[in-house]
Order: C-alpha cells, then structure tokens, then sequence
C-alpha cells in the first residue's frame, strides 16, 4: 500500500499561509454527500462496499491522521470503544515495529465503526484494508458532488481542516502536535500563522496575563 509523505504532505513544504482547508459549509456538505452515498446504497453488497470508505472517510475526519496511517488500523485491534480512542499506526514504522498514537475521538466515530460491524461482521479486521489510489477517487468523486473546489478535492485537506479546527478552538500547539504526529512543533505552528493576527494574538497574551 503507497504511503502518501511525498505527494500528500503539502504542510511540509508549502509557505507560511498557503496551507488550505475546508471551510465549515463545505465540509458540511462533503460530510453530507458521503453518508447518502453510503445510506443510499442499492443492495446490500454495494452498502458493505461503500460502508467500508464512509468508515474511512469519518476517521479521517475526525483523527486529522494521513491516509496511508489510516488505511493501516486493524480495527479488531486499535479501535478503543471504552476510551474512545483510535490508535493511529505512525507513517514509516513497519508492521512488525509498528509504532501507534493515540487519537481521541467523538463518541460517534467509534459508534459508526461498531454499527458497521454489527451489520458486516465478517469485515470485522478489514475495514480499512482498502487500496489508497481507490479511496482517492472515490473521494474526489464525492467532492466534485459536493461543489468542492477542484484545489481542495483531495483526501489530505481533512487533515489541514481537523488541524484548524484545533487551533481555532485553542487546542495548545504541542497538543496540536501530538495529534497530528508531526515530528516538529513549526510544523504544527504553520496552522496558527493561518489564523492569528497582531490583535488576536495580543488579546490571547492578556487572557493569559502575559501582557
């Protein structure tokens, strides 16, 4: 399976502010067209099919993890239903060293993963064995359905997206960090340069009596 750090880590590379995500009305709509993709499936082959890249496409969302780290969860192993946490296999360890963070997550993301097991039992350890080039296409597929900017119709943007919501909600850059797995804290702080001005980052400063 293609691990995506070459082609699909444009935070690593971009300049300070160029790093793009989706805002909240387009990620509604994205969220929107992907469950009636799957809900409206025709049979049942077709919903154990298109379940498996919802599943995908939900811990994507909500983890802010790469692609090539999610399709490597076993979810008979690293979904934790009573602390509602997903280990996220970390880019570049193998499977016999294979290296985990710890990403909580909405109580919701792991309900979906167990109600799609409770009805296709036998997926249970493959859910995300999917092949990445397929799960690009049919995500650019649900973007263009969803109006989504050809620029931004790819799998990496939740990535940036989750990673915004974070800073915006005042998630502390090294939690940030952790979450995202990035190796260096600028990394992480290139999120905040999108969003923090002179004025906010001076009232931040006084909210903290640091000014």
């Amino acid at each position: 399976m293609a691990d995506d750090r070459k082609t699909d880590d444009p935070e690593l590379t971009a300049p300070l502010g160029a790093v793009h995500h989706l805002n909240e009305a387009q990620l509604e709509r994205l969220e929107q067209v992907f469950r009636r993709w799957f809900d409206e499936a025709p049979n049942t082959y077709l919903r154990r099919v298109r379940g498996r890249y919802w599943i995908t496409f939900v811990v994507l969302r909500f983890t802010g993890a790469k692609i090539g780290e999610i399709l490597r969860i076993n979810d008979a192993e690293n979904i934790d239903y009573k602390n509602i946490e997903i280990q996220v296999p970390l880019s570049g360890s193998m499977n016999r060293r294979m290296r985990y963070r710890r990403v909580p997550v909405q109580r919701e993301v792991v309900n979906e993963i167990a109600r799609y097991l409770a009805e296709f039992p036998r997926m249970r350890g493959s859910v995300f064995g999917l092949e990445q080039g397929n799960f690009r296409r049919k995500f650019y597929r649900r973007a263009t359905e969803a109006r989504i900017p050809q620029e931004l119709a790819h799998p990496h943007i939740l990535r940036h997206t989750r990673a915004m919501e974070l800073v915006q909600a005042g998630v502390p850059l090294p939690v940030v960090q952790e979450l995202l797995g990035h190796s260096v804290i600028e990394h992480t702080a290139r999120y905040l340069g999108l969003r923090a001005t002179e004025a906010s980052i001076r009232a931040i400063l006084v909210e903290r009596g640091l000014l």
